[in-house]
C-alpha cells in the first residue's frame, strides 16, 4: 500500500484531534504541523513523534520549504481557510479543507480557478456524506423506490448545551470572524440537500436570528462565570454541561488543550462564561427554504432548542416516503405502491456518526489512486452558495 504523507496546518481539535488521528490510524504519515500556539503545536507534535524542526508557527514559512508533502490538511479558523489553500494549490498539493471554505462568497470563484490551474485537489470536509446513515439514505434513493424525489424536510437539531459550547461560548459565536450560524454549523446539512436532490440550487430563502442568548434573559443573580454563579436550574451551566464528561472527552478536550486543567479553563476561559453576556451575534435558529433546479423543494430547520443533537428528515417522493434520525440510525421507509413499511437501522458509532473516519479514508484512497475524490470542489461549492444567499435573505427578512 502507498505511504502517504501529510501535512497539518490547524492544530486545532479538528486538524489535531480528528484528521491527524485518523490519517494516522488508517496509515498516513504526518510530516509537519502549522499552528500559532506553542503549547498545542507541541502537544499534537509528541503525539507523532516530530521534531520542532517540522514545526511551524505560521504557514508562510512551512509553504516556503516547497513540496515536502503528498497533501495538507487544512483546519485553520473559518477566515484564514482560502489563504494557505492557494499557496497549496499553487505548489501542486491535493488538499482537505476543512469547512466552512471562506467568509466571502467571490472567494469561491477565486478557489475553484486556482484547482483547475493546480495539479492539486481540493476535498471540502463534508463528512456527512461519508456516514453509513446518509450513505443508505442515498442509496435508497438511487434506488428507485421512493419514486421520482419531491420534497426533502431536514432538521439539524443542535442541542441546547451543544449550542452553547460552540456557538455562545465558542471560537464560532461571532461572525465575522466565524462564519454566519448556518454556514458555520449546517453547511454539511446544505451539502446533503444538494446530494439528495441531484441539482444546483435556483432560489433560497431564510428567517431566524438570535432569540435567546441575550443580556435581558439572564437570571435574577446571575454571576458572569458560572463557577461562581448561585443560581440553580440554569441548564447552561458550565460546571454541569462539562462536568458530566471525562477530561479526555470531547467537548473537554477543547477546554483543556494545551494543558490546562478543567477547572481552570472554567475559571478564567470563555467556555466557564454566564451565555446571557451578550458576547455571541449568530443566530440561535433558522429556518432555510431551497428550490433546486430539477423543481425539487427542501426545507431545513436549524435550532439550538433541542433536547439532543442529532438530525432528522424525511424525503417525499411520488411512490414513497423515507423517514430518518441520524442519532439513533433508524430508517424507514413507506411503499405507496403495496402499503408495506421497511424499518431498519445503520450504525452510527464515530465522530458525526463515523463521517470523520469515513471522509479520511475516502481521501486517502484517492490519494493512493485507488478511488476518484470523494465530492468535486465545483458540487461542494453550492452549499456554501447556498448558506451565503440564505443569510442574506435572513438579515433581509429580520
Amino acid at each position: 500500500m502507498k505511504e502517504v504523507t501529510a501535512a497539518i496546518l490547524g492544530c486545532g481539535n479538528r486538524g489535531g484531534d480528528v484528521y491527524a488521528r485518523h490519517l494516522s490510524a488508517e496509515g498516513a504519515r504526518i510530516t509537519h504541523l502549522v499552528d500559532p500556539r506553542a503549547a498545542r503545536l507541541l502537544e499534537v507534535a509528541t503525539r507523532h513523534g516530530l521534531g520542532p524542526e517540522v514545526c511551524f508557527s505560521d504557514w508562510d514559512d512551512f509553504f516556503a520549504l516547497g513540496r515536502v508533502a503528498d497533501a495538507v490538511v487544512i483546519a485553520t479558523p473559518d477566515d484564514s481557510h482560502v489563504a494557505p489553500c492557494l499557496q497549496a494549490l499553487a505548489l501542486g498539493y491535493d488538499v482537505l479543507l476543512e469547512k466552512p471554505i471562506c467568509l466571502n462568497e467571490a472567494e469561491l470563484d477565486v478557489l475553484l480557478a486556482a484547482e483547475a490551474a493546480s495539479a492539486g485537489s481540493v476535498t471540502v470536509c463534508h463528512v456527512l456524506r461519508a456516514t453509513p446513515f446518509f450513505r443508505e439514505v442515498k442509496r435508497v434513493l438511487d434506488s428507485g423506490r421512493l419514486g421520482q424525489l419531491v420534497g426533502i424536510q431536514h432538521a439539524e437539531n443542535v442541542a441546547f448545551w451543544h449550542y452553547a459550547h460552540l456557538f455562545v461560548r465558542g471560537n464560532w459565536r461571532a461572525s465575522p470572524p466565524a462564519a454566519p450560524f448556518i454556514l458555520a454549523k449546517s453547511g454539511h446539512d446544505l451539502d446533503l440537500l444538494r446530494w439528495f436532490a441531484d441539482a444546483p440550487p435556483l432560489r433560497v430563502q431564510s428567517q431566524g436570528g438570535l432569540f435567546h442568548f441575550r443580556p435581558e434573559h439572564a437570571p435574577a443573580g446571575a454571576s458572569d462565570r458560572c463557577v461562581t454563579c448561585v443560581v440553580q436550574g440554569c441548564p447552561y451551566d458550565a460546571r454541569r454541561i462539562y462536568g458530566n464528561s471525562a477530561a479526555d472527552v470531547w467537548p473537554n478536550t477543547v477546554l483543556t488543550a494545551g494543558g490546562q486543567s478543567l477547572g481552570e479553563a472554567l475559571e478564567t476561559g470563555p467556555y466557564g462564561q454566564c451565555v446571557y453576556l451578550g458576547l455571541n451575534n449568530v443566530a440561535d435558529h433558522q429556518a432555510v427554504t431551497i428550490t433546486f433546479v430539477n423543481g425539487v423543494t427542501a426545507g431545513l430547520t436549524v435550532s439550538a432548542f433541542t433536547h439532543n443533537n442529532t438530525r432528522t428528515l424525511k424525503l417525499f417522493g411520488t411512490h414513497g416516503e423515507l423517514r430518518g434520525q441520524m442519532e439513533r440510525g433508524e430508517l424507514e421507509v413507506h411503499n405507496f405502491r403495496d402499503g408495506t413499511v421497511d424499518r431498519w437501522t445503520v450504525a452510527t458509532e464515530g465522530n458525526h456518526g463515523g463521517g470523520d473516519a469515513g471522509l479520511v479514508g475516502a481521501w486517502l484512497a484517492f490519494l493512493r489512486g485507488e478511488a476518484t475524490a470523494p465530492t468535486p470542489l465545483l458540487e461542494s461549492l453550492d452549499s456554501h452558495r447556498m448558506a451565503f444567499a440564505a443569510e442574506r435573505s435572513r438579515l433581509e427578512l429580520s
